[in-house]
């Protein structure tokens, strides 16, 4: 045992290989209990947080940051490929192998003859060329095919690109202002809960669709009002203190 590893650990350098051999490592039988007794749905959380980590490394502009969260999201790419190959499913290379195939297919205006020399033709063909290699016949299905782990305001958004695309709109800006005022005046006015929740719903859904009418991200939108709420109370409690008063925003 103390030599079996000896070639790994004096490693300088490791590429995803070498990843991968260290998760079958811990996956087996002299490896990390932990680890052992991991699945695709006890980790998926995990692979989540990992995601929104490299956000905030992208926010924060810190390539060091950066650097150590991409590789933990790599670690969870891996890990499930190690789970599936297991199962004898599929392991990293097919995973490889597949999103190269699709990257060329998609980009057929660089690995083959289709003229596209804007930003807007290379999405409209990325979009057409998705629709068909995943044999989506009807609008509908595109819609279907949002994820539905998604937050809830991404969703909302790309439902309402993607009914966009099929000629539907739910209004400009001016229209939608108006219906999202009278959604939250009936919400006040409305005396049965469960009605004013679904009001509300739509209202949020209306909220998501008004700020793609304003090129603007749902959930970077209210991410930065999250983040002045917490600045302005902030401010309120550091005034009550002084004040010795309540809180008040």
């Amino acid at each position: 045992m103390e030599n079996e590893y000896a070639e790994l650990l004096a490693k300088d350098r490791y590429d995803i290989d070498d990843l991968a051999h260290i998760v079958r490592i811990l996956r087996s039988e002299n490896g990390c209990p932990w680890d052992k007794v991991q699945t695709h749905k006890t980790i998926k959380k995990d692979f989540l947080e990992e995601v929104y980590e490299v956000m905030e490394a992208i926010d924060a502009e810190s390539p060091e940051m950066m650097r150590e969260e991409l590789g933990d999201v790599l670690l969870q790419v891996v890990f499930h490929c190690v789970l599936e190959s297991e199962e004898e499913h599929f392991g990293l290379d097919e995973v490889t192998t597949d999103i190269c195939r699709k990257l060329i297919v998609r980009h057929p205006h660089v690995f083959g003859d289709v003229k596209a020399d804007t930003v807007d033709k290379v999405l409209t063909n990325w979009d057409s060329i998705k629709k068909e290699t995943k044999g989506q016949e009807t609008y509908t299905q595109t819609l279907e095919s949002v994820p539905k782990n998604f937050p809830a305001l991404m969703r909302a958004q790309k439902l309402v690109k993607r009914a966009d695309r099929a000629g539907v709109s739910l209004g400009g800006v001016s229209e939608l202002s108006d219906s999202i005022a009278e959604k939250a005046k009936a919400i006040g006015e409305e005396n049965d809960k469960t009605k004013a929740v679904a009001l509300l719903g739509k209202m949020m859904f209306e909220c998501a669709a008004l700020a793609r009418e304003l090129d603007a991200d749902a959930e970077e939108t209210l991410t930065d009002e999250n983040n002045a709420f917490i600045g302005r109370f902030r401010e309120a409690e550091e005034k009550a203190r002084q004040n010795e008063s309540e809180i008040r925003l």
